[in-house]
């Protein structure tokens, strides 16, 4: 039996739905999932196995115009998924014009690799301004296969998982078949504390947040962990902290419920905070965070 294996990268705008689309095509909660734009800072990589195919989805930040070097490091994470792409997936919502980096669009328009023009949240619109989306994305790019979709409601997901298979190239596979995804524990550990301090944080604090898990003990029936928040001011640290604690503790127990369904075990977990001053602009900061290389 002939064998295919291929990336299927996955690009757009911001809080288009990029995260959501790719959970429902690997059909597990990889990628953090919040209202809030530039909610994917890394590539992750979902891989689905089956006998005859592998597929690596990959779900990358949301292209913007970067302000400081996290944001630049992100977009190198964009880069690399035309770089390596079997198959580009790109993902818009109605009324879109286009990419908000010129020089992404431009690369877009310019690919031989096959391109699926994914028009999501269609149950938020009417057939109209569907049919309108259509046309304007036929004419903008003619070479991509335009599949209107809701991710969030999996109407048409089944249907492009499909296409997918059929565009695969011939090959083997890339990755161990018992394989979920290219991170680690630690890294879904440190993605559940990020989310629910995107939830419930607001302005500019969440985007100034980052995860270090310093210890990760795997035991029979119990799994103990202990992480850091940075934060870059003082002033953000009492926000995270709230009121006698509360904030912090309301982040603790929603991401240690989280970690239990996905790990399947009970989990112990310690939170702290630390300042950690323009860690998103100090190129030895983000290498540590797994920024840079």
């Amino acid at each position: 039996m002939s064998h295919r294996s291929g990336y299927v990268n996955i690009i757009g705008n911001p809080n288009v739905g990029k995260s959501t689309l790719m959970n429902a095509l690997v059909g597990e909660r990889l990628s953090i999932i919040t209202s809030k734009a530039q909610t994917t800072r890394h590539r992750i990589l979902g891989i689905v196995n089956e006998e005859n195919y592998q597929i690596i989805f990959s779900d990358t930040p949301g292209i913007i115009d970067p302000a400081y070097a996290l944001q630049e490091s992100m977009m190198d994470f964009v880069k690399t998924a035309f770089e390596d792409a079997d198959v580009l997936v790109y993902l818009v919502e109605i009324g879109e014009k286009g990419l908000k980096d010129e020089q992404f669009f431009k690369k877009l328009e310019a690919t031989s690799t096959p391109l699926l023009l994914l028009i999501n949240k269609i149950d938020t619109t009417d057939q109209g301004r569907l049919e309108e989306a259509v046309a304007n994305w036929s004419k903008v790019l003619p070479q991509a296969e335009i599949h209107p979709i809701s991710a969030l409601e999996g109407f048409g997901v089944d249907q492009v998982m499909q296409r997918i298979k059929e565009l695969l190239p011939l090959g083997p596979a890339y990755f161990d078949k018992e394989q979920l995804t290219d991170k680690s524990e630690r890294f879904f550990v440190s993605e559940t504390i990020r989310e629910k301090i995107l939830l419930h944080y607001k302005k500019e604090v969440p985007y100034s947040v980052e995860i270090e898990v310093e210890s990760f003990k795997e035991e029979e029936k119990i799994i103990r962990v202990r992480a850091v928040i940075m934060v870059e001011r003082d002033t953000q640290k009492g926000i995270i902290i709230g009121h006698q604690g509360k904030a912090l503790k309301r982040v603790g127990t929603e991401a240690r419920k989280d970690l239990e369904s996905f790990f399947q075990k009970q989990i112990h977990l310690e939170l702290y905070v630390k300042v950690n001053k323009d860690w998103r602009s100090n190129e030895n900061q983000l290498r540590r965070f797994g920024y840079q290389g």
